[in-house]
């Protein structure tokens, strides 16, 4: 009996995909639930399972072509299956019971297959950490690390602009655009377009927060599990300036004001695959470690292309850090249909005056670029103001003192 595999469901605002990659081939044995191949959406990255165990019989969708939800990729004789019981049923040679072993190994991510391939491993040799088991790159990148004593820059993956090795050389090259960068240039072009784009600046003083890390950071870290860094930090300061200036946690629909009495924030990501901002959804009820357990598996899942596309839809206020990358001033350009996006930057040494003498500060620019059309500059600069005291005094945020901007 011939199965059909089809494009699976692909969310609202998606229209189509693109094929990244088969990892089967006509005329190869397949397993029900095993990943045939990669589809890659404008915003995440799909694997796509056998829906019956067989023979892949026919292949019409090759990789790089396009795809819409349902249509059909190839076709799957399920009656191949039968042949294989049998042989099941037969005392298996050593070879057989290494693929039945390998077939127990859990699912791995389409930068995981990749990493695993250029490097010739086994995944079955790599001790995991991810959950069930699961293989991630950070997995790979530190057995790698233990192999071959060299330095970390090594064992990353080349940007996806570095010409490959086997390409022959020349002073231009042509690829096509992603379907992830094609959606961020037209979002961007976009938000550019049809918003009234404004950005305000200040600066806050970092050192009270880097005292608190410094003095509780190794037990917090101890008791939680995760590293306590500076985007728990933002997370609070954000909710609070937020409820304090709901307009900036809104957004326009047609001729209305759209408010929203949740705090689901964004938080800008750099992936393999180009910028993703998934969502933290409910910022408002959770405590620093929450958060920065959330962060870090949506961080750990966008390095692995396994964020799913309700994690990364909604949000009504994003932060980018551009710091990470040494940024020092920027001005980020706002997620549609969202009104307002927080820019944080690069901690430098500078000189300050307290009391009437200049010392040294650990100081980063803040940049917070919004909609004019529906926030005044009075709005926006007093919502950057609260976030600067918070930051500075960080006691408000553990005790709930809301800010003495007025």
């Amino acid at each position: 009996m011939l199965i059909e595999l089809r494009v699976p469901p692909l969310a609202e605002s998606v229209s189509e995909a693109t094929l990244l990659e088969w990892h089967k081939q006509t005329g190869d044995r397949v397993i029900r639930g095993e990943n045939l191949l990669d589809l890659e959406t404008d915003k995440v990255t799909l694997e796509v399972p056998s829906p019956e165990s067989g023979v892949l019989k026919e292949i019409r969708k090759r990789s790089g072509e396009p795809a819409v939800a349902g249509e059909v990729l190839a076709l799957i004789d399920s009656d191949g299956a039968h042949a294989e019981r049998e042989e099941q049923r037969k005392p298996q040679s050593s070879h057989v019971q290494a693929a039945a072993t390998a077939q127990q190994v859990p699912k791995l991510s389409p930068s995981v297959r990749k990493m695993l391939t250029e490097h010739r491993l086994s995944p079955g040799e790599i001790p995991t950490s991810g959950k069930s088991g699961r293989l991630t790159r950070s997995d790979v990148l530190g057995y790698l690390q233990a192999q071959q004593p060299v330095a970390p820059q090594a064992l990353a993956e080349p940007p996806a602009n570095k010409p490959k090795e086997e390409q022959p050389p020349g002073r231009e090259r042509r690829e096509p655009m992603s379907r992830l960068r094609r959606r961020i240039a037209e979002r961007l072009l976009a938000a550019q377009h049809e918003n009234a784009l404004l950005t305000t600046f200040n600066e806050v003083n970092m050192q009270a927060v880097m005292a608190l890390r410094h003095h509780l950071g190794d037990a917090f870290e101890q008791q939680h599990g995760v590293r306590l860094g500076f985007m728990s930090f933002f997370v609070t300061a954000s909710v609070e300036a937020l409820k304090r200036f709901p307009l900036l946690n809104a957004s326009i629909d047609g001729e209305d004001i759209l408010y929203h009495n949740y705090y689901d924030l964004g938080i800008a990501v750099s992936s393999p695959r180009g910028l993703v901002v998934p969502v933290l959804r409910d910022a408002d009820h959770k405590s620093f470690a929450e958060i920065e357990q959330e962060i870090h598996l949506l961080g750990q899942k966008a390095q692995e292309s396994t964020l799913a596309l309700e994690e990364l839809s909604g949000g009504t206020f994003t932060i980018t850090n551009g710091g990470v990358f040494g940024s020092l001033l920027s001005t980020p350009i706002i997620n549609p249909p969202q009104s307002a996006i927080l820019g944080m930057h690069k901690i430098s040494q500078r000189p300050v005056v307290e009391s009437g003498e200049i010392v040294m500060r650990p100081i980063m620019y803040l940049a917070l670029s919004y909609d004019h059309r529906l926030i005044d500059g009075r709005d926006a600069v007093q919502f950057l103001v609260t976030i600067k005291e918070q930051l500075e005094d960080p006691n408000r945020m553990l005790l709930g003192i809301g800010s003495r901007a007025k």
